[in-house]
């Protein structure tokens, strides 16, 4: 075989191994105290692959506790697609740094995933059959910053389902509850505990000290089989158990003197801000008229939603902004809770020239590392070109300079020298032609237009109304521009139509305030009319 030949192999086999399926592994907590069970899952979506992962890489660090087979079907885009899922159950041997190794299933293999196995607390109820304990991941935090309070109920005995918590309230103090309570085992003194796991989000709203009262957890254990046998079997063997918390105490710490006063107050242990522009103004042509989308989304890590201040509108002149209804979400992780705000707006140049958008800057207080820190945006300058399809406005920038080449009384003599022969001109011409000239009309009438225009308002469609608008204006002796300025009722209106055809609002516009603006429109000026159409007109020169 040829070098080339031997070539060509090489980069064939590269290319189907980058292209193999990849089984995807994850786990439900990368940190855990040693003793403790943690769920690792391997998701593949190869129906090609048969058989069951091979999982004797996690022995030397790792006891498999079980295993479940999951099968699923799923639509993605009106694609179905097939999914195998293995839950498998593992407690570590050992504390400290461990590694999940590569598994494979046939070609496929997964990521590596690092856990941090912490020593167990010594501090524990080791010989109760049922007991609770609460911790704070921190004890010292800023007014409004995230305490994450865990509470984990240990219980060797069997419970039945009729257990309770009571709930969280707190005086002064937001609480976000940290997803849905979770299960596992943990090992105590060779004695197999279940573990169950509540969390929460705490947000002191003034500074001072917090406390945080003990939660009771209340349920019915499963009897021996000494108590089941003297039971009887005549009602459900158990007996009740009852365990409280210790109560804690947060210090909570006021606002620092170096945040900037009339900001909103942000503490924050991360925060983010990206941009995403659709189409990209970087990589095309921008003109007059265009609809460019901008999504902005602002994420903090530690704070709720609700927290994140809007972001400052952008207002340039010659650039028209259409907003949406900010997205709000939360994420729950291992640290907690993660806020989201995305804010998405449609852009439309109203003018030609150079727009530049200002830089976007959010200040926040890093609780990590406890200072002031400011995230931002870059400034952004849009090149906008004219479009021959649309009346553009007076572009961009000053373009008065030539001007002042005439002083005012030259201008104003030389505009009132023009006007007096243009006047005369109009008069000689009018003596010697009749008082109503009938105009030859070239398309459709004003009649038809204004009724097709009348028809898309009442559809409340705006793409038809636009395209009737525009040919009824083509008509008229003032451009709509015009019409809007001196009639604010119509102006509004057109606000509202271009707001529906350059947002996700379009489906809810309603054209009934279009057409009664159109109606009403006050006339500039006296205009004469073709004979005919509204009954005979005078002449110009009555006898």
């Amino acid at each position: 075989m040829s070098r080339f030949g031997v070539f060509l192999l090489t980069l064939l086999w590269a290319v189907l191994a980058q292209a193999e399926p990849l089984l995807q592994a994850s786990v439900d907590r990368t940190r855990l105290e040693a003793g403790e069970s943690l769920e690792l899952t391997l998701e593949s979506q190869d129906v090609t692959q048969f058989g069951k992962p091979d999982l004797r890489a996690l022995e030397g660090d790792f006891e498999v506790r079980g295993t479940r087979q999951l099968n699923s079907l799923h639509t993605l885009d009106g694609e179905t697609r097939a999914s195998t899922r293995w839950i498998i159950t593992l407690l570590p041997r050992r504390s400290g740094t461990l590694r999940i190794p590569e598994l494979r299933l046939g070609q496929s293999h997964s990521q590596a995933i690092e856990l941090q196995v912490l020593q167990a607390d010594a501090n524990r109820q080791d010989n109760a059959q049922v007991f609770i304990e609460a911790t704070l991941d921190s004890h010292d935090v800023y007014v409004q910053a995230q305490a994450v309070l865990t509470l984990r109920i240990y219980h060797s005995v069997a419970l039945y389902d009729d257990s309770s918590l009571s709930s969280l309230q707190l005086e002064n103090a937001k609480v976000e509850p940290l997803g849905e309570s979770r299960t596992y085992e943990k090992e105590i003194n060779g004695v197999r505990h279940g573990v169950i796991e509540t969390r929460y989000a705490v947000y002191a709203q003034q500074s001072g000290t917090l406390d945080i009262p003990s939660l009771t957890f209340t349920a019915t254990a499963a009897a021996s089989s000494d108590e089941a046998a003297q039971a009887n079997g005549t009602a459900r063997a158990g007996h009740q158990v009852q365990v409280s918390s210790l109560p804690l105490r947060l210090t909570v710490r006021p606002i620092p003197a170096a945040w900037p006063a009339g900001l909103p107050w942000l503490p924050a242990s991360s925060l983010t801000l990206e941009e995403h522009w659709s189409p990209d103004p970087g990589s095309q042509q921008v003109q007059i008229g265009d609809s460019l989308t901008r999504n902005i989304t602002l994420r903090a890590e530690g704070l709720s939603s609700t927290q994140l201040p809007p972001l400052p509108a952008t207002e340039i002149i010659g650039l028209r902004r259409y907003p949406d209804q900010p997205l709000l979400r939360n994420e729950i992780s291992e640290r907690g809770m993660t806020a989201n705000r995305e804010e998405r707006e449609a852009l439309v140049p109203t003018h030609s020239g150079t727009l530049a958008l200002p830089a976007l800057e959010v200040a926040w207080w890093n609780t990590r590392e406890d200072h002031l820190e400011h995230s931002s945006l870059p400034a952004r300058t849009l090149n906008v070109l004219d479009n021959p399809a649309l009346s553009a406005d007076t572009p961009v920038g000053d373009n008065s300079s030539a001007s002042t080449l005439l002083w005012p009384w030259q201008l104003s003599t030389l505009v009132f020298a023009l006007t007096t022969v243009l006047g005369f001109a109009l008069w000689w011409r009018a003596r010697s032609r009749p008082a109503v000239l009938r105009t030859a009309q070239n398309g459709p009438s004003p009649r038809t237009l204004l009724d097709d225009l009348k028809r898309a308002c009442q559809a409340n469609d705006p793409q038809a109304t636009r395209q009737a608008l525009d040919a009824w204006a083509r008509q008229q002796p003032e451009t709509l521009a015009e019409m809007a300025a001196r009639f604010v009722p119509l102006s509004d209106a057109l606000d509202g139509l271009n707001g529906a055809l350059y947002s996700e609002s379009g489906q809810y516009w309603q054209g009934e305030d279009l057409w009664r603006a159109i109606g009403t429109i006050p006339p500039a000026e006296q205009v004469l009319l073709p004979a005919g159409e509204n009954g005979s007109l005078p002449p110009l020169y009555p006898k």
